[in-house]
C-alpha cells in the first residue's frame, strides 16, 4: 500500500511544534468530532418550536483516554438582511452566536450511544473508539441559525504528545449547514384519535436506532411515528389482548401521502400475536417491517409505510398513485407487539439503507397528549381525560411524541 507522508516530522514533534502555536492557529484536536451528515434541517412542531434532530461521530485519536464533560450547541444566526426601501438606511450589526443548547453529564444518558445502540457505559472514550453523540433541541422560529457548530469541554490528550496525562481541552468542531427544505404531505391515516408514538425527538427506539446497512450506518427511522388509535370511548383496546381485532387502530385504511409512484412492496406476511414481539431468530432485514409499501413521492423523498395487514396491500411496483389513494390497511406484520401503522420519510428507497428526514403534515387537528407513564404496557384503559374538549385546527406542522392528531382526508 502506498503511504503518504505530510513531513518529516514525528507525531511527537508535530504535537509539540503545536504547543508552540498561537491559539488561533492550527492545534491538534484529540477527541475528534464530525456530523453524521453536513447539513441538518428543523421541523415545526406543535408545541410552536422549530426542533433539531441529528448525530455526531466522537472518535478518540490518542492513547490517552477522552471523557466528554460538556458539549454546547451554537448557533451562527442569519446576517440581516438588506434595507427594502429606496433611502439607503444603516447596515444592521451582526447579531452575535448563540448557545441554543448545553448537555451535560447527566444529560448523556440514552444519549451518548456505542455503534451496536448500546448507551455507553460511561462518558469515557478510548484510543481509536467511536461514540454517536444524538442531539435534539428546539428554538424559536426567529432563533432558527443558519449554521450550527459544538464546543467541546474533555479531558484528553494533550499537546505533548509524550505526557501520558489528560489535559483540559476547550474547542470548536462539527459545523453543519442547516436548510430549510421540507416535505408537506397529506396524512397517512383518516378520522379521529389517533396516537403518536415511539416519536421526536428525545432518544427513543426510533431515534436512536442506527443501522449499518449496505457498508454504511443510516439513521432511517430519525423521524418515524408510530401510529395507534382510541376509539370513540378513549380506549386503544376493547377485547382480548391477544387478538388483533380488539385494538382500535386494527384494519384503518392507509392512504398515500402525495402523487408519487409505489417502488416497493411487500405482502403476505402474516399478523404477529400480540402483546408478544416475534422470535428475534426469525427476523431478517427482508421481514422486520412485516407487509409495507415504499412510495416515490418526488425531488429525492420517500414514503414508508410498515406492519400492514396480510392480504390488504392494493398496489404494485411501478403504480404511479394519487395522494389519498387507498395503498392498504393497518395491521401487525413484522417486528411489532400490537397494531400500528410505522411512518416515516426518508432519502432513498431502502427502508433501513436510507436517511430519515423530517416532514409536515398539511392540516390536521390536535386533540391532545397522552403521556407514555399513562399508557400500560398492553394498552388498556381509558385516556378520554387526555383529550382536549376543542381540537386545535393545525397547518404545516409535525406531530410530537404522545399528541393526539384527528386527521381527515
Amino acid at each position: 500500500m502506498k503511504r503518504h507522508y505530510l513531513s518529516l516530522l514525528s507525531a511527537a514533534g508535530l504535537l509539540a511544534a503545536g504547543a508552540a502555536a498561537d491559539a488561533a492557529e492550527d492545534v491538534f484536536t484529540p477527541l475528534t468530532a464530525v456530523p453524521f451528515n453536513p447539513a441538518t434541517t428543523p421541523v415545526p412542531g406543535t408545541d410552536g418550536r422549530w426542533h433539531f434532530v441529528y448525530e455526531l461521530e466522537l472518535t478518540n485519536t490518542r492513547g490517552v483516554p477522552a471523557t466528554l464533560e460538556q458539549v454546547d450547541v451554537v448557533g451562527m444566526p442569519p446576517r440581516p438582511g438588506k434595507a427594502t426601501s429606496q433611502a439607503p438606511t444603516p447596515r444592521q450589526p451582526e447579531k452575535p452566536a448563540q448557545v441554543l443548547a448545553a448537555f451535560d453529564p447527566p444529560s448523556f444518558a440514552g444519549r451518548l450511544k456505542q455503534l451496536d445502540n448500546r448507551p455507553a457505559e460511561n462518558a469515557e472514550i478510548e484510543l481509536n473508539a467511536t461514540r454517536l453523540f444524538l442531539v435534539n433541541l428546539a428554538v424559536a422560529r426567529q432563533n432558527i441559525p443558519v449554521q450550527l457548530s459544538h464546543m467541546l469541554d474533555l479531558t484528553g490528550a494533550g499537546l505533548d504528545a509524550t505526557d501520558p496525562n489528560p489535559a483540559e481541552q476547550h474547542y470548536e468542531a462539527a459545523t453543519l449547514d442547516v436548510t430549510r427544505e421540507l416535505p408537506k404531505i397529506h396524512p397517512p391515516l383518516a378520522g379521529k384519535g389517533w396516537l403518536a408514538i415511539n416519536g421526536c425527538c428525545e432518544p427513543g427506539v426510533h431515534r436512536s436506532t442506527g443501522l449499518p446497512v449496505n457498508g454504511k450506518l443510516h439513521f432511517a427511522q430519525r423521524f418515524a411515528i408510530d401510529w395507534v388509535r382510541l376509539d370513540e370511548h378513549g380506549r386503544l383496546r376493547n377485547g382480548p389482548v391477544d387478538r388483533v381485532e380488539s385494538y382500535t387502530a386494527y384494519g384503518a385504511r392507509i392512504y398515500a401521502v402525495a402523487d408519487g409512484t409505489v417502488v416497493s412492496t411487500l405482502d403476505g406476511l402474516p399478523d404477529q400475536v400480540p402483546p408478544r414481539l416475534p422470535d428475534p431468530s426469525t427476523i431478517t432485514l427482508a421481514n422486520v417491517d412485516g407487509n409495507h409499501v415504499v412510495l416515490d413521492i418526488g425531488n429525492g423523498y420517500y414514503a414508508f409505510y410498515a406492519h400492514m395487514k396480510p392480504g390488504s396491500v392494493r398496489v404494485r411496483v411501478g403504480q404511479k398513485v394519487r395522494a389519498g389513494t387507498v395503498l392498504g390497511r393497518l395491521g401487525n406484520s413484522g417486528n411489532t407487539s400490537a397494531p400500528h401503522l410505522h411512518f416515516h420519510i426518508m432519502d432513498g428507497k431502502s427502508v433501513l439503507g436510507s436517511e430519515g428526514l423530517p416532514f409536515v403534515i398539511d392540516r390536521f387537528k390536535l386533540a391532545g397528549n397522552i403521556p407514555d407513564s399513562a399508557v400500560p404496557a398492553d394498552m388498556g384503559g381509558n385516556f378520554r381525560r387526555f383529550l382536549r374538549p376543542a381540537p386545535q385546527f393545525r397547518t404545516e406542522q409535525f406531530p410530537l411524541d404522545t399528541d393526539v392528531i384527528d386527521f381527515w382526508q
